[in-house]
């Protein structure tokens, strides 16, 4: 065994999946699961973003981390991701620096593209050309708001001219970013930036090829300066699992298997609507068996956390604990085993 590094941070992924239920009573799931998840000891509450789909209710991530900011004192809240393109930069400002103060600092920032070419059109995006350059602006504008009274910019899609900005965030100089990618060649990008990222649902092996390449662009520029995440210390790799935990590994399948095949739907639903793709193409078998779903046993758990880590050198556990229409009793059971019998076993991983 080598030294020991820091504690692994465990922390919660969501799409707040559309479960048949009126919105709030959803929501306010949600929000009773966040408050256990906080006294369990989990760190942070990631939220995705989309549109269209049942997949996500969250059309509209600040409103829902604001209530969560006001449920919780501790967990950090992390929008993951507001997809660029689909924002005026400084609305987007505004939402991040009130964010920000409301949870007193304990907002982190994904940020991205948006993978989908289908969600991107409901917003006007026609090409994936002009989705970058759209997302590059409204970067470029954050960051300069971030640091300035007075806006000034002049760009092909939007222009500030002597803007007056009277808030802040409450972070100095901001918020540390995210920016998740399983796409390997960006991570020249998210290397020499320093952002934290995911790399989401990658078989151990695939995240190993990714992981090893964004750990050697840090390394070649830790020095640069201007580094847009420069300010976030070492970058926290995480590898999205979902996850659900009871007393033996048949009673976790069996519990789990119809929410399951509900995510597999809702994830598959806007490729099977515009395309052959069957909305059914996952299955809970499939995944466990890639790793890529890790429902079991505590002691099944444990393991596969172990060869992740192993195997890839991830630092930062994401886990969906909340999918298809799981009822809260049984998300709520599983946080517990998970928090009680699985995290104490990485207090200290060893490189």
């Amino acid at each position: 065994p080598g030294p020991e590094r820091k504690r692994m941070q465990f922390a919660l992924f969501d799409w707040l999946e559309h479960d048949g239920r009126p919105l709030g009573e959803t929501l306010e799931d949600r929000l009773q699961m966040l408050e256990h998840a906080e006294a369990l000891g989990f760190h942070a509450y990631h939220l995705a973003q989309h549109e269209g789909t049942p997949l996500s209710l969250n059309g509209a991530p600040s409103v829902v981390l604001a209530a969560a900011a006001a449920r919780t004192s501790r967990l950090r809240l992390v929008p993951t991701t507001y997809c660029l393109p689909w924002f005026n930069p400084l609305r987007l400002y505004h939402e991040i620096c009130l964010l920000d103060h409301l949870s007193r600092g304990r907002l982190e920032v994904g940020i991205g593209r948006g993978a989908s070419p289908i969600e991107g059109k409901y917003y006007g995006i026609e090409s994936a050309d002009q989705a970058r350059s759209i997302a590059r602006e409204v970067m470029e504008i954050l960051l300069l708001a971030f640091q300035s009274s007075i806006l000034n910019y002049q760009g092909e899609h939007f222009s500030y001219d002597g803007l007056e900005l009277y808030d802040k965030p409450y972070q100095t100089p901001y918020p540390e970013f995210w920016y998740p990618s399983s796409n390997i060649e960006s991570t020249p990008f998210i290397g020499a930036h320093g952002f934290h990222t995911s790399h989401n649902f990658a078989p151990n092996a695939l995240a190993k090829a990714h992981f090893d390449r964004l750990r050697a662009e840090y390394a070649a520029h830790a020095a640069d300066t201007g580094r847009m995440n420069g300010h976030g210390g070492p970058p926290k790799l995480a590898n999205t699992r979902h996850v659900y935990v009871a007393a033996t590994d048949q009673q976790a399948v069996d519990e789990a298997r119809t929410a399951f095949e509900q995510w597999g739907n809702h994830i598959s639903y806007l490729s099977g609507r515009f395309s052959d793709r069957p909305r059914d193409g996952l299955s809970l078998e499939a995944r466990m068996a890639n790793g890529t779903a890790l429902v079991g046993s505590p002691e099944t758990v444990r393991g596969s956390i172990q060869a992740m880590i192993d195997e890839t050198g991830v630092n930062y556990f994401l886990g969906v604990f909340a999918f298809g229409g799981l009822p809260l009793d049984r998300v709520q059971a599983s946080l517990g085993l998970f928090a009680a019998e699985v995290m104490p076993a990485f207090t200290a991983v060893r490189a």
